[in-house]
């Protein structure tokens, strides 16, 4: 299988301190310029021009992109444009707070124009096996209601926000907004794609929300964010659930609650729930053998070697070239995040949010199995992943992998072995890049012993 990628670059990565500067409310014009330096990148390397597009009309790919853009778009926009108006009422699943121009932010309802499948419209547990397309589709009929709101101010509006975000089930809202909805789909590497959007004149909520009693409690306890979320995440909701609390503002000390912008607090959460479940993993014991995963979905391909020891976690990302990050890439380039027993105290900027995503979902898994391992976690990334939808992709993906049945092998070479030939890249390329690959270790001489000492 190893027969595409050999020439491997290092992928760039921005500084810490421009990140910083990114999330910060300062980045109004940072984005802008990264934005226009994106634009130009696509424009450069993979040509559009009307000529082009009346030449090809879709069916020889002359841009060089694996389909047509022009064309998903104008299909799913003339199901949805006839739908757009200037008041709307349906199903609102949950609400989306913006993070530009932070603190003041962009902050309301997502509504469905359609009552079916209003359920996993903002669940992303439920998408897994869909296509681009049909997840463009589903996104397209979520329509983005927001008024500009400072994140720490209280009013009738966040009020019914909140319950919104809050209720467990989509609940009906009647939505007016300043003008009808222009129909757009816009993408992020850490939340899910936003359909049509407009400014809100007002909106009311026609329907009792439907929130659980024990988020009720949690919330009048009044206890401190981390311990919330553990709380919650421990008595049985899922990621996606809380991430839409979180982002609400209820969370905390009275005094301290805040909006929180959506994309932050999806990694927050990922971070803080991975976290919770890495100190009971700790407490554990190590599994005896080597185990392997695997998963693709979304031209986005797993391995998880899970290897006794101590808690250790790396993680690898090989990107193609010709994905939308790596346009100007011939060649394939790698990333490389890790942290050791004691966790790390850096955002793993390299890999963002996909780091997160992809040690929760690991967590997940060791938990379950109530065991503790060392990780090492290979991500290949291929030139079909023509869009992001988000790092929820990531964590269903190594999520799926970790329910599979493992191969289980007696030594680490066996398992390197079976990963190999599933990679697309030259394993090679990863070892000399890994810590905890190349580290020595008294069971790689006696692992018969080892596995005696771990019972």
């Amino acid at each position: 299988m190893n027969t595409s990628f050999f020439n491997v670059v290092t992928f760039p990565t921005l500084s810490e301190k421009k990140l910083i500067y990114f999330l910060s409310y300062r980045e109004k014009d940072g984005m802008k310029k990264l934005s226009c330096e994106i634009l130009k990148a696509i424009v450069k390397y993979r040509p559009m021009s009307r000529e082009i597009c009346l030449t090809c009309k879709g069916s020889r790919m002359l841009c060089g992109r694996p389909s047509c853009p022009l064309l998903a778009k104008i299909s799913i926009q003339s199901l949805v444009k006839p739908k757009l108006k200037e008041s709307l009422f349906g199903p609102s699943p949950s609400i989306f707070v913006g993070h530009s121009n932070y603190p003041k932010v962009f902050v309301g309802p997502l509504t469905s124009i359609e009552d079916e499948n209003s359920q996993i419209l903002d669940n992303p547990a439920k998408w897994y096996g869909l296509d681009f397309e049909e997840i463009i589709k589903l996104r397209s009929i979520l329509i983005r209601g927001k008024t500009r709101h400072n994140v720490r101010e209280k009013s009738k509006f966040v009020e019914k926000a909140q319950e919104v975000a809050l209720s467990f089930k989509p609940i009906d809202t009647e939505v007016h907004f300043q003008k009808k909805p222009n129909y757009t789909i816009s993408f992020s590497p850490i939340s899910q794609p936003l359909g049509p959007t407009a400014e809100l004149k007002n909106f009311e909520i026609a329907e009792n929300p439907r929130i659980p009693k024990k988020v009720d409690t949690i919330v009048e306890e009044e206890l401190k964010a981390t311990k919330a979320i553990a709380e919650l995440y421990s008595y049985g909701f899922d990621v996606y659930y809380i991430t839409r609390v979180f982002s609400s503002g209820v969370l905390g000390e009275e005094q301290r609650r805040k909006l929180v912008p959506t994309r932050w607090s999806i990694t927050a959460i990922d971070d803080i729930v991975g976290k919770f479940l890495i100190s009971q993993i700790k407490n554990y014991k190590e599994i005896a053998d080597y185990h392997v995963y695997s998963n693709t979905y979304l031209h986005n391909h797993f391995e998880v070697l899970l290897m006794p020891g101590k808690w250790r976690f790396e993680l690898f990302e090989a990107w193609a070239p010709n994905t939308l990050w790596t346009l100007a890439y011939t060649r394939p380039a790698i990333n490389v995040e890790r942290e050791g027993y004691r966790g790390r105290t850096t955002y793993a900027i390299s890999e963002g949010g996909g780091y997160y995503a992809t040690r929760l979902a690991v967590a997940e898994g060791l938990s379950k199995m109530r065991k503790q391992a060392s990780v090492v976690v290979f991500r290949e990334i291929y030139e079909g992943y023509i869009m992001p939808v988000g790092v929820w992709e990531v964590r269903e993906n190594v999520r799926r992998a970790l329910k599979k049945k493992p191969e289980v092998f007696s030594t680490l070479n066996e398992a390197l072995e079976s990963i190999r030939s599933r990679l697309k890249l030259p394993l090679e390329e990863y070892l000399k890049r890994s810590q905890i690959l190349t580290q020595t270790k008294l069971d790689n001489f006696f692992p018969e012993r080892g596995k005696k000492l771990r019972g």
